[in-house]
């Protein structure tokens, strides 16, 4: 495929996401009207749209319903820390016309092949969903840090899904229709299931072995009060267990955690209830559900 003379991500870089849908529509008719003159020709392969991870597949399919599904670079459980490129996840890039990421931040095993992408469209360059820094063990913002898990949140979730419709759109506009209904459906189906966990009580606090979960405790009202570690491939060190103790704020805490954790990690935490749930939604086959089912496991769990 003939690459555009031009490159998304700068361009994309421009856009306020709260304009997302006026701006991408302009900047897609300005493809268009490149083609018609001759400025770059895309071939039959061009209507491909690709995917970075598996929580971005799952917006995807769910805007994608009844159409031709996107493509997938990472599968489950590979939100992309960590890992390097095949040549066949190279040669998927080349061949797709629009491949949709989140950025560097989360995915930095993508970035040496898509910062530099004519055909790449980063979603945190967009300025419009809503954004958290990074916490330390003791629940403390970083500053000049961002938690990457933004598909937690349920306004964020419809934002993205809003973004993938009218990417989508453009690749294959036959299918426009299509996609922009079941954008609409997907908001929809999320407010529902954000009204059946939503509770009125004041925040309860809940540890995490990794801080991952920040943007779904507005919709839980929840209040992380401390973690494990700050990075999930990281043994808890000996003290922060013992300052977790010291400042339980329940006699029985709730543990959020990506894996089941070790039986003497449990017994060195006094009495904790454990609740296992992938933040990149790998045991969830529908955004919608998968994200109800977490937030009902989690509520649960703090019970």
């Amino acid at each position: 495929m003939s690459a555009p003379l031009f490159n998304i991500k700068r361009i994309m870089a421009y856009i306020n996401l709260h304009k997302i849908l006026s701006k991408l529509t302009k900047f897609f008719f300005f493809i268009a009207s490149m083609v018609m003159f001759g400025v770059s020709a895309i071939n039959a392969q061009a209507a491909v749209v690709t995917v970075s991870n598996y929580p971005l597949f799952l917006l995807s399919q769910a805007v994608t319903e009844g159409a031709p599904s996107a493509k997938q670079l990472l599968q489950a459980g590979e939100v992309g820390h960590h890992g390097s490129m095949s040549p066949h996840d190279i040669k998927a890039i080349q061949d797709s016309m629009f491949v949709v990421w989140f950025g560097e931040s989360l995915e930095n095993n993508l970035a040496a092949s898509l910062n530099s992408a004519p055909n790449a469209i980063s979603l945190f360059e967009f300025n419009a969903f809503k954004r958290y820094p990074l916490r330390n063990e003791q629940a403390k913002p970083i500053s000049n840090t961002l938690d990457p898990h933004i598909w937690l949140d349920p306004q964020n979730a419809k934002a993205i899904t809003r973004a993938l419709a009218v990417i989508h759109s453009h690749a294959n506009p036959e299918y426009k229709s299509i996609y922009q209904a079941n954008a609409k459906k997907f908001a929809q189906r999320m407010d529902k299931a954000v009204a059946n966990v939503q509770s009125g009580a004041s925040p309860q606090p809940y540890w995490a072995y990794h801080d991952a979960y920040h943007y779904i405790e507005n919709s839980l009202n929840l209040q992380l009060v401390g973690s494990l570690t700050t990075d999930h491939h990281l043994s808890p060190k000996a003290s922060q267990l013992r300052r977790l103790n010291e400042l339980r704020p329940n006699p029985t805490m709730c543990l959020v955690t990506q894996s089941t954790p070790a039986k003497g990690l449990l017994t060195k935490l006094g009495p904790v209830r454990t609740t296992v749930q992938a933040e990149d939604m790998s045991n969830s086959t529908d955004f919608v559900v998968g994200w109800q089912q977490m937030a009902e496991q989690i509520r649960h769990c703090i019970a």
